[in-house]
């Protein structure tokens, strides 16, 4: 039985878990309200401008996988607190930036320390809960980051208009502080056996394939696909890649185990996790857009437009996991993708229509669906692989979440750059999930089934 001290404690993890998902989401969002003020103060071009997301989103991508994986070698807690003084410090001098370069660099310092952040938080959240309520901690935690995320636009919006756009940066450091502190006081890692032998070789195919990969999808939009740097930084990453996997298979202890993908409930749940994202920063980003290019909202107006994505998700986060708990993963995966692309389709009609109500419907669709696209999906990752691969399979889960977003930015930004229409935009994005309903249907678990341990 667990002590009042005990129970006590992974409440307290609970929240500070939650806090630090919530920062690091936030910060992908936040900082496009505040560009064109930025753009403006530090004589930055567009393109650089452009930058100032994207390297961030970049530098997580890349490493997020590789921190799951030092975490089961070097040890959750060491790992976690590093990451959060490289965040915290990063914040506050991006917030000090007086110059594009100095922006960009703290950016991708930050992207680093929060690689490393976000497959250890889950990792931790994880392993502070049995089985029987895992479901309802991993709801709560992934509604605490959704709402932040929700919330980017607006809160970019509110403290550019009302402070300066640096306070978008110097509000992360107070909170990296409280998280450390209740992690350094409630979390210690559980006794394993130490490995060795971290997989440098991986590592370095790794990150410049998605590097290169990433940096040509994000660019071949506003540079032309057929310019020769975006065909060479995509074939190149590609061969990375592809020499990547086949090094992996071969490995007895690789940076990511590529065997995990032959457990078909693994990959789809992978896939789903790749649609929400994908979903998500359309939805934020050419949603946003819409309401200002077309139906003539201000910034600050377009970022509350979106709040009815962020509202249900309160309430629905928490039942979304105790009915992951209750009935397993399939059902509420499966539901909550076909909603949600149902929902997709409700705001490509209402872009069509120009009709605010029938957006917002399906906006508020949307949220609800949202805590069924990652609270079961994750539950089922967790439940396939052995305790000692938890780090592992959230680094995977995390590469994958994150690379949905790169990768549906730049083709959402693609399709609109071809047909100038935000509802064919969301048509795409509806196709793309349907597909992902389709292979999910066909491979997600039917049973209810424990974590495998370790032989």
């Amino acid at each position: 039985m667990q002590t009042k001290a005990q129970d006590r404690s992974r409440w307290w993890i609970l929240g500070a878990m939650g806090a630090i998902l919530g920062v690091i989401l936030l910060d992908e969002t936040v900082v496009s309200v505040a560009l064109p003020t930025i753009r403006a103060e530090l004589h930055l071009s567009r393109l650089d401008a452009h930058w100032v997301v994207n390297i961030y989103l970049l530098v997580l991508a890349c490493f997020a996988g590789a921190a799951g994986r030092l975490g089961d070698i070097l040890g959750i807690r060491v790992l976690l607190g590093t990451g959060l003084v490289i965040f915290g410090l990063a914040s506050a001098l991006g917030g000090f930036a007086d110059s594009g370069f100095s922006l960009l660099t703290a950016r991708a310092v930050q992207g680093l320390g929060a690689a490393l952040i976000f497959p250890l938080s889950l990792v931790v959240l994880i392993q502070s809960f049995d089985e029987k309520e895992r479901g309802l901690a991993l709801g709560l935690y992934g509604g605490i980051g959704t709402i932040f995320l929700s919330m980017g636009p607006l809160v970019g919006g509110l403290l550019t208009e009302y402070l300066s756009w640096r306070w978008i940066f110097w509000v992360n450091p107070p909170i990296v502080l409280i998280v450390a502190a209740i992690a350094w006081k409630y979390w210690s890692d559980p006794p394993h056996q130490p490995e060795h032998g971290f997989d440098w070789k991986g590592l370095v195919m790794l990150v410049p394939g998605l590097a290169a990969v990433v940096f040509g999808i994000m660019e071949g939009p506003d540079r032309g696909w057929t310019q020769p740097e975006v065909l060479v930084a995509l074939v190149t990453g590609l061969i990375f890649l592809v020499l990547f996997v086949r090094v992996e298979r071969n490995r007895t202890a690789p940076l990511i185990a590529i065997s995990l993908f032959t457990n078909p409930s693994f990959a789809a749940s992978n896939m789903i996790l790749f649609t929400a994202q994908f979903g998500k920063i359309a939805l934020f980003v050419f949603g946003a857009s819409c309401f200002q290019s077309q139906l003539g909202y201000s910034p600050l107006a377009a970022g509350v437009a979106l709040l009815p994505i962020a509202i249900p998700q309160i309430f629905i986060a928490p039942m979304a996991g105790k009915i992951a708990d209750r009935f397993g993963t399939r059902q509420p995966s499966l539901t909550g993708t076909a909603l949600g692309t149902v929902a997709v389709v409700v705001v490509a009609l209402g872009m069509h229509l120009e009709t605010a109500a029938v957006i917002y419907a399906g906006f508020f669709l949307w949220g609800c669906c949202v805590p069924f696209l990652f609270v079961p999906p994750r539950r089922a990752i967790m439940f396939s692989v052995p305790q000692d691969l938890h780090g592992q399979a959230s680094g995977i889960s995390m590469t994958f979440q994150l690379l949905g977003g790169t990768v549906g930015m730049a083709l959402g930004s693609s399709v609109y750059a071809i047909t100038g229409s935000f509802p064919m935009v969301f048509c795409f994005v509806a196709a793309f999930a349907a597909c992902v309903l389709a292979f999910s249907y066909v491979s997600l678990e039917r049973k209810k089934t424990p974590a495998p341990t370790s032989t």
